[in-house]
């Protein structure tokens, strides 16, 4: 499901899944919906991939201390997407310098990724 806020935003999700429809056998089955209310996700599944590889969570524990800092972030998000599978060496490679990870937290990004 694709949750959006405002038209452009809908616009942008209906032409994604009909780019992807073209790509593929068959429908999308991807429901685009106006999102209604947002609930954050408790603490345990923020950043859940970070929280659980030790050498990136304490680095970006260390550049983000406080727990507001560390769910908001953005470079975390990206990390822990990267940790998911989503991402490749290329956008890696590309996102790495603005990440503010110290040198043996990018190569263990990097090792993750490759």
């Amino acid at each position: 499901m694709i949750l959006y806020r405002d038209e452009r935003q809908r616009k942008i999700a209906e032409k994604s899944r009909s780019a992807k429809e073209g790509t593929r056998i068959g429908l999308v089955h991807t429901e685009i919906r106006p999102l209604r209310k947002f609930y954050r996700a408790e603490d345990y599944h923020q950043k859940y991939r970070l929280q659980n590889h030790r050498v990136l969570n304490q680095e970006v524990r260390r550049i983000y201390p406080e727990h507001r800092q560390f769910v908001d972030s953005t470079a975390a998000a990206r990390i822990n997407g990267f940790l998911a599978g989503y991402g490749d060496s290329i956008g890696l490679e590309r996102l790495l310098g603005s990440l503010g990870l110290s040198t043996k937290a990018e190569t263990a990004l990097r090792k993750v990724v490759d």
